[in-house]
This record gives C-alpha cells, structure tokens and sequence, in this order.
C-alpha cells in the first residue's frame, strides 16, 4: 500500500532542540582546531624550546665525578688539604688528589705534560710560567715572618741577625716564590743574608726549624701559625714590601674539566675563603 512520505519536522529557530545543536557544533569547531593546532594551544613549548631547557644542554649542569688533580704550592698544605675533604663531602665519589710542591717545580711538571686539573701558585710569576692555563684568580695574598724554634736558642731579633755567620740560617731558593720575596725584604732593609741552605719549598725551610736545625728561617706567616706548637714567629716591617699573591687557574687540558671548574669555584667561595681565612691568609 502506498504511504505518503512525511516532511521532515520544522524546528523553530529559537526552539531547546536548535539551541542545542549548535552548541555541539560550535563544540566540535573548536576541538577540530585545537587539534590541528597541537601542544603550541595549550601554552606547552614547542619541541625546540623544550631542548634548548634540557639539563644536557648546558655544562654547568654536569654532575661532578672523578679525580680532580689539584697542583698547589707548599704553603697551601693544610688549607689545601682541609678544602679537599670538604670539597669530597659535598660531593661523594669524588677524590681530589693534591701535587705539593714548591711553585716553580710545579709549573714545569705542568709543562712537562705532568696530569694536573687546578693550579694555585704562591706567586703571579711561577702562574705565568705555565702556558696550558685558563685565566687566573687571586684569590689570597701572604706575607713572610721569621720562624725561630720554641724558646728561640739562637736569641734572633730580626733580619739583621740573617747577616751573622755564627748563625745557622735557612732560606728558600730564590726561584721559589719565598725565596724571592725574601730576596725582596733584603734588598728593602739593605741587608746581605748568609744562609747555610737554602730548600726548594717553604715546607722544608720551616721543617729546619722545627727539628731546631737552624736557628731562624724565612717562612710565611701561615706557616708559623700551621707550627705554632714547635715555632715562634717573629714579625718585620720590611715584609710589607714582598706581598706574596696567590693565583689560582684551571688548565686547559684538565682530564677532568668541570671537577677543575667546581673546585676552583669552592676555594672561591665563601666556605673556602673561610677556611683560608682562619689559617692567616690575607685577602687579595
């Protein structure tokens, strides 16, 4: 039997039904755009920007590992020391292994080839002398005092007693950093010394004097204090005029790159300057 095919209902424009059917469509529209827009509209980075964030992207990010060989002047023993243990504290697995020497000797090992990440230096020259450097720092300044033994025996007043032969007297080498400031204290209070040995490190002078091997030695005022419970130190005006500066430098060629940076960057630091500090070191 043929029925009639109904019309289709007519909604009225106003009506609940069209409301919400454009509200749907008006609903897909926006979803179909956010789609095509991807991550950038929603406010995320795009791929590019969310590498150049990376931790891997920059070196100052590295974890710090390893050995870090740190080549450092005689007079820097026990500071030097004191700063590894903290250094390795504050960063576990780490092992820093410290070159004590006296400036000059370190510097050509360096230049020999010698496995060295940090170089700190009891004067500017010795620095100079190693070409395998970044820029250095000064980072603490030092002066010189005469170092007797306990109860001072050889009854030393002051440089000029360096002049007596009928004394036993230890200097440094004059390419060592204390050897030329003492050099320098001399020619200041135009006095001629007459050592009877002269030691390649500020270490082995004040080692003299301690066993009471010599009556007096030139040393730095850092020294007397690290030996205060087997010397005594005697202060001189004329030490004002060799001020020893300290420069500290990572090589270029470290094997270990960012431990030189990191422990550079502790002696620097207000931790390490407080250590240096308490041990008489003067700031640059």
């Amino acid at each position: 039997m043929f029925r009639p095919t109904r019309a289709p209902a007519v909604r009225p424009a106003g009506s609940s039904w069209a409301r919400r059917t454009a509200v749907r469509r008006t609903a897909g529209a926006v979803l179909t755009a956010v789609v095509a827009l991807g991550p950038a509209a929603c406010g995320e980075d795009t791929p590019a920007s969310s590498s150049s964030s990376s931790p891997s992207a920059g070196s100052s990010t590295a974890a710090v590992s390893g050995t870090v060989n740190v080549f450092a002047a005689a007079s820097l023993t026990g500071t030097f020391t004191q700063l590894g243990k903290d250094f390795e504290a504050a960063h576990p697995g780490v092992k820093v292994v410290f070159n004590f020497a006296g400036s000059s000797a370190l510097a050509t090992q360096i230049n020999s080839g010698a496995p060295a990440d940090v170089f700190a230096s009891a004067a500017p020259k010795n620095m100079d002398q190693v070409t395998d450097k970044a820029t250095p720092t000064t980072f603490v300044k030092n002066v010189l005092e005469i170092a007797v033994p306990k109860g001072n025996p050889g009854q030393i007043t002051g440089l000029k007693d360096f002049t007596d032969k009928n004394r036993k007297i230890a200097l440094c080498a004059a390419q060592v950093p204390c050897g030329a400031a003492a050099g320098k204290v001399f020619a200041a209070a135009q006095l001629t010394p007459q050592p009877d040995s002269l030691e390649q490190d500020v270490k082995a002078a004040l080692t003299k004097v301690s066993l009471g091997e010599v009556d007096a030695a030139l040393v730095y005022k850092t020294d007397v204090l690290a030996a205060e419970d087997k010397v005594e130190g005697i202060a001189f005006p004329e030490s004002a005029q060799a001020v020893n500066e300290y420069p500290i430098a990572t090589l270029t060629k470290a094997p270990n790159a960012d431990g030189a940076k990191a422990f550079v960057d502790f002696v620097l630091s207000a931790e390490g300057k407080k250590v240096l500090s308490e041990a008489g070191f003067d700031a640059p």
